[in-house]
């Protein structure tokens, strides 16, 4: 796969002095847009990082605005293009909601500044709320029946429609050979007892990093659309039934490999304790987890095959393994990436991934069971 872009770090919404100003200006972007006259202020929405979202209310209806951090996605126009390949694809679908874009005045399906910036209108699905964390049975199965339907909903979409909106995300082989590279430049440095123990944790795993690269190559698994990043928080569940309306945050949706989504679903709904825990002694829910696959095997159990299924598992402590390395690595480079709010979190949360990834090897047999009982015995497929 292309290697990953260069790191950058993700801007968050402006701060209070900048998003003042800036909500300011924006009735002449809402204004470029067919979507009726603003009857409300514009305020901001949500505690997203990575681009600047506001709730926009007009004489038409209720919208999201968002600004593309152009810093994350050099090249934007590739993710409207996506988006209205998988606007059109989606359309008319009853199980799984994409939000829809709303054109701009010249036709478009974005507006661009004369700063540069590009900016995107789109609806905002009434009476959907987000959840922090999962605390019930019925939410997990939401989780991945919204996840599984996604990719029923995209299987018969060809993904060379797409283009590549961040080359290289997942490919684990480069974060390590980077995370290598840093190492060798760094030479006989001094290290504290943290970092040595997390080097040793990601030498005995090497091998981990290219499993899922490796079965892509030697055919047993495909390419297909992915969304690139379903974390609970970007699932929006109807505020009343608690069901999954649509995922949202879609700038990733790109040509990939599903077991990438799936696993890193896993990862980030099942360690209840979240990227950021107080400790190092993280569990993998095997309860949340059990709930996630099989609804998500109910939605994908007809079009995954024997190979899909037997990197499941793999895939689970992959992604634990590539956010560590991640995290690792920007703070060996002095925390250019991730945003932290003090210097060694981003080794503490590494830390945190590779006590995952131990936990998840822990109870193995445990996961191979429950991946086996949801493909009726296809995770047994080596």
């Amino acid at each position: 796969m292309t290697p990953p872009v260069t790191p950058m770090r993700p801007q968050a919404n402006a701060g209070p002095d900048q998003t003042s100003a800036l909500v300011s200006d924006l009735h002449g972007i809402v204004a470029g847009f067919t979507a009726g006259a603003l009857v409300c202020p514009v305020v901001p929405l949500g505690k997203g990082l990575i681009n600047d979202t506001f709730a926009v209310t007009t004489t038409a209806g209720r919208y999201v605005l968002q600004r593309v951090n152009q810093r994350v996605f050099p090249a934007p126009e590739q993710i409207m293009a996506n988006l209205a390949v998988l606007a059109a694809h989606a359309k008319g679908s009853e199980r799984l909601r994409v939000p829809a874009l709303v054109a701009a005045r010249d036709g478009r399906p974005f507006l661009r500044t004369p700063a540069g910036d590009l900016w995107r209108l789109m609806e905002l699905i009434p009476n959907a709320v987000t959840l922090e964390r999962l605390t019930t049975a019925a939410q997990a199965r939401e989780v991945g029946r919204a996840l599984g339907r996604f990719h029923r909903l995209t299987r018969d979409l060809d993904p060379r429609c797409l283009r590549l909106t961040l080359p290289g995300f997942h490919c684990t082989p480069d974060y390590l050979a980077h995370h290598l590279a840093l190492r060798a430049a760094a030479g006989p440095a001094v290290r504290n007892a943290a970092e040595s123990a997390c080097m040793a944790f990601i030498d005995a795993r090497g091998g981990l990093a290219s499993v899922l690269e490796d079965a892509l190559a030697a055919g047993r698994i495909g390419l297909r659309v992915i969304h690139g990043d379903p974390k609970i928080d970007n699932i929006l569940f109807h505020a009343v039934d608690g069901q999954a309306l649509a995922l949202i945050d879609l700038d990733t949706v790109q040509p990939g490999l599903i077991q990438h989504d799936l696993g890193d679903c896993l990862r980030s709904c099942c360690n209840r304790q979240g990227e950021s825990a107080d400790g190092v002694t993280v569990r993998f829910d095997l309860a949340l987890c059990d709930q996630i696959l099989s609804a998500y095997a109910a939605e994908t159990r007809d079009f995954l095959s024997g190979g899909d299924v037997a990197v499941l598992y793999d895939s689970i402590r992959l992604m634990s393994f590539e956010l560590g390395l991640r995290f690792l690595n920007d703070h060996q480079e002095g925390d250019c990436y991730f945003r932290v709010a003090h210097r060694g979190q981003n080794l503490h949360k590494a830390r945190v991934q590779f006590a995952l990834v131990a936990d998840i090897e822990a109870q193995r047999c445990a996961i191979r069971a429950l991946i086996a009982r949801a493909y009726g015995g296809a995770g047994q497929y080596r």
